[in-house]
């Protein structure tokens, strides 16, 4: 199963921001639902007092009207109860003295008094059990119910409490039943559609209202929050350019520290600010003395190996010489002469080794010239021909598929680089020794010379039986040895490829090994000669013929 691509996390500045607008809409959120439905409890609780009037007005219609009470306008038209108990009112009823337009005509009592809303519904039930009923329209008429509304409007309990009423084909209303002492009962209704028109428009309001305040606060908080993280920037910036800096080598001297502006222990940037100046500090004292003691060790190494080389040679000298005496010496002096005067060449080949190495560490100028790494090569394989006439060596300077320019009849392809000669020359002769006394006899070594870009590729290659792992690692330590097997000659110092890393890294070139079993590859790249900051250097004399 494919792992998924990891999710890109938020930027410090774009996380903030993020949870400012997050409680500021929370906040807004809260507050617009506390404040709606604090609006809507406001106009329910006008409603339920207007209904308690209207209801209080529809119980005393009766009385009202039997005292002689001035009747309100007359309908324009007189509904149809939704029981069918009656068609319209009589003429006596506008006077307000008929029992038919009291109780038992169509229109209830309540419309034949002034105050009632539009909207109003009024329902009167007389002891009997007979119902008047009917609502005010917008026009002021009063229109009949039908039996579904009438039924539900029935059903509502008279205790003279308010509740909250669905109507059929009318909506929600805020009703009322009252029971008077003669047994009559009086429903009254007031819709609830002006208070529901009145919230949605406030949540509206409220919501444009808060978007806007949402955006305003974004820009706003981008720009604070990106003013406020300006040092934390400055912070990682000087932190990036010592990361930047060559401490690995050579005297450490790190000047980058945090501005006096951003260390100010009373702020969190300025806590960090102050603490990376101290680890910078403390990072260059360890460093300056690690270099210190780096340096005392070079110079002792090269001293030593300086003054080892001329009782080296003595050695070797007098070991020659005892060796060429006249006359007939005993085999076990013969024998442990030449013993002598192979360690000596041994011990001096190390010497050598290890005062080059100390030079390069010191950083001593190197001899800059144009060199034509295609003729060391053909150099180093006929050389390895000699020296390992049980390997079969291969030279391949046509350029690598896709990269460089075609070989010509005139002879080999030019892989100009500048540098010294003398150790270039070294390092094709390390690679090839290396290869030569870790392969079994029979090892085809092969190598190739080509242009790739602004780089010169040098790669050897054998079919070997590789390189394992923990070698690998550590190939180019100092005296890093492999196992006995490997070593099938004695006399590796482990110090050959530490000096071929050394020289290419000294020329500004990069060196890699693949060495999985059954082959191992050395890739050096090295700058070509007229490449972006190569210097420029005399040309150098024609190149050896292959």
């Amino acid at each position: 199963m494919r792992a998924g691509r990891p999710r890109a996390r938020w930027t410090l500045r774009r996380r903030l921001v993020a949870v400012v607008v997050a409680l500021l809409a929370t906040v807004a959120a809260v507050m617009g639902l506390v404040s709606s439905l604090a609006l809507r409890s406001s106009l329910q609780t006008q409603i339920d007092d207007r209904l308690r009037e209207a209801s209080q007005r529809a119980a005393a219609a009766p009385d009202r009207l039997d005292r002689g009470a001035a009747p309100g306008p007359a309908p324009s038209a007189a509904p149809t109860s939704g029981s069918g108990a009656g068609s319209g009112a009589d003429d006596g009823s506008q006077d307000g003295t008929g029992d038919e337009g009291q109780s038992g005509g169509s229109i209830p009592p309540a419309f034949g008094l002034p105050g009632q809303d539009v909207g109003t519904v009024s329902v009167f039930e007389t002891p009997d059990g007979t119902p008047v009923a009917g609502y005010l329209d917008a026009s002021g008429d009063v229109q009949g119910l039908t039996d579904a509304q009438l039924d539900a409007l029935l059903a509502v309990t008279p205790d003279g409490e308010p509740s909250t009423l669905d109507l059929p084909d009318l909506g929600t209303y805020r009703v009322i039943a009252v029971e008077s002492d003669n047994g009559s009962t009086s429903v009254t209704a007031i819709p609830l559609a002006g208070v529901t028109a009145t919230v949605d428009e406030y949540l509206v309001v409220e919501v444009v209202v808060a978007v806007l305040g949402l955006l305003v606060a974004a820009a706003l908080a981008t720009v604070l929050v990106r003013r406020e993280l300006r040092p934390l920037e400055r912070v990682a910036a000087t932190a990036t350019r010592v990361s930047e800096m060559p401490l690995a080598r050579g005297e450490v001297d790190i000047r980058e520290r945090v501005p006096d502006e951003d260390t100010d222990p009373a702020t969190e940037v300025g806590q960090v600010g102050s603490a990376l100046n101290r680890m910078l500090g403390h990072v260059e004292s360890a460093l300056t003395a690690r270099h210190e003691s780096e340096t005392q060790v070079r110079r002792f190494v090269a001293d030593a190996s300086h003054e080892l080389r001329t009782p080296l040679a003595s050695i070797r000298g007098y070991a020659e010489l005892v060796q060429r005496l006249p006359g007939d010496l005993p085999d076990d002096v013969v024998r442990a002469m030449g013993r002598v005067e192979s360690e000596a060449r041994r011990m001096t080949s190390l010497v050598e080794d290890m005062l080059l190495l100390a030079r390069l560490d010191a950083g001593r100028d190197l001899d800059l010239a144009e060199v034509d790494l295609a003729a060391l090569a053909v150099d180093a394989v006929a050389d390895a021909h000699v020296a390992g006439p049980d390997h079969a060596w291969r030279l391949d300077l046509r350029a690598l598929e896709g990269a460089g320019d075609e070989a010509d009849d005139e002879g080999p392809p030019a892989a100009l680089v500048v540098g010294d000669e003398h150790r270039l020359r070294q390092v094709l002769v390390n690679l090839l020794s290396n290869a030569r006394v870790h392969t079994p006899a029979g090892t085809t070594v092969v190598v190739a010379v080509a242009r790739e870009g602004d780089r010169v590729l040098l790669r050897v290659r054998d079919d070997g039986p590789g390189i394992a792992e923990p070698l690998r690692s550590r190939l180019f330590e100092r005296f890093a040895r492999g196992d006995a097997s490997r070593n099938r000659a004695a006399g590796s110092t482990g110090l050959g490829l530490a000096i071929v890393h050394a020289v290419v890294a000294a020329h500004g070139g990069a060196i890699e090994v693949d060495g999985t079993p059954g082959s191992t590859t050395f890739t050096v790249r090295l700058p070509a000669a007229g490449a972006a900051g190569v210097p420029a250097v005399a040309a150098p004399g024609a190149p050896a013929e292959g």
